[in-house]
């Protein structure tokens, strides 16, 4: 019996209607958009920094694009991605990638920012999003899911280029004969998110027909390798495991378990290694979840639109299984191009939290700090 998680929320929404089974992102009136400084003036004069959120966990913007090298602030408004986190003992750096850039490393502290030399096939692709995981000997590497090229480029830390992962093709045996047929019919291979666990990388396809998660197998690790294998799992739905976009995919810290953003149908999907549909996290309806992430016992999760359009889409933060606090970029923080997300990490640094986010249509990066 599909098992449901009730969400306490905290402020009433205005409830939308999801729309069924969008592929890709649906088109957005491109505008000029103005930028707002991020504070307040009180009647003594004081200014004081714009907040968001509730309780304890209200944040402000601490950093915009201007924090990051010039390359990045170019071509941010073309930004169709999102972050992944080295999260090591002692590391904490977090990767992503802009189209004509290439990878850009974020320091730990989220001071400084650096950009990595990055192989022209990647370089030129579209990455929607980043996954950093750790081989079975301790090797780190990224791997990116490009969406607009359909292969998975996995990299050193460094950027060098170690594995391709190209579409599966008609002799690829999946054990769903629906995805067997999706490819020897020339169906396309559209990656937007990839993950790992012991050994097996899991691809979301939600940006075609197909919506299901495939699964490869590594094969060797010096040089490293990786081929398709039978494991799929997901497909096209709104029945529980099935998907109206998946889009981003993670694994929470400590656990063994897929967690994949169901778009279209406002929910999080959650499947064991093998595939085996565990339950389904709800969401609010009309949010549209982009990604998700896990960090110091809270979720962050980054929406393509809120249920009221108007205002901008929110960053919702679960604790547990509970939603205790929404942030409103456009409309609470002031931060105009922030009408869509698409991509969120949550870190916790020296006692406070921070979120890394970037947003679509136009493309922007943010990051907000906790006020204490």
């Amino acid at each position: 019996m599909r098992q449901v998680f009730y969400i306490i929320v905290a402020v009433t929404f205005i409830i939308g209607h999801a729309s069924a089974h969008v592929t890709g992102h649906p088109p957005a009136e491109k505008k000029r958009f103005q930028f707002t400084a991020h504070h307040k003036t009180t009647e003594s004069g004081l200014q004081t920094p714009l907040t968001s959120g509730q309780g304890s966990l209200k944040f402000k913007v601490l950093y915009t694009r201007d924090h990051f090298p010039a390359a990045v602030v170019a071509a941010i408004d073309n930004a169709h991605g999102g972050f992944g986190v080295d999260r090591r003992e002692g590391k904490g750096e977090t990767y992503f990638a802009l189209p004509d850039v290439g990878i850009i490393q974020i320091s730990a502290d989220l001071k400084t920012t650096r950009l990595i030399e990055t192989p022209a096939a990647l370089k030129k692709a579209n990455a929607h999003y980043v996954t950093v995981w750790t081989t079975s000997g301790g090797t780190p590497y990224l791997s990116f899911p490009v969406n607009d090229v359909g292969k998975i480029f996995t990299t050193t830390l460094d950027g060098k280029l170690v594995h391709t992962l190209a579409a599966p093709n008609a002799m690829t045996d999946f054990e769903h004969q629906e995805v067997n047929i999706y490819f020897s019919e020339g169906g396309k291979f559209v990656p937007t998110g990839v993950t790992h666990i012991d050994g097996m990388l899991y691809v979301t396809t939600g940006y075609s027909d197909l919506d299901y998660i495939l699964g490869a197998k590594l094969t060797n690790l010096e040089p490293l390798e990786a081929n398709w294998y039978p494991l799929a799992f997901g497909g096209k739905g709104e029945e529980p495991g099935q998907f109206g976009t998946g889009h981003h995919i993670t694994v929470p810290a400590g656990t063994n378990r897929l967690d994949a953003s169901d778009r279209a149908n406002a929910e999080i999907e959650c499947y064991s290694p093998d595939g085996t549909y565990l339950e389904t996290l709800p969401l609010i309806k009309g949010s549209f979840p982009c990604s998700i992430d896990y960090e110091a016992g809270y979720a962050v999760v980054a929406c393509l639109y809120g249920p009221n359009k108007e205002k901008g889409a929110p960053l919702y933060i679960l604790e547990g299984n509970n939603l205790v606090s929404t942030v409103m970029l456009k409309e609470e923080l002031g931060v105009e191009t922030f009408q869509h997300l698409h991509g969120a990490v949550i870190r916790k640094i020296d006692g406070k939290l921070y979120i890394i986010a970037q947003s679509w249509n136009p493309g922007d990066i943010v990051i907000l700090e906790q006020v204490m």
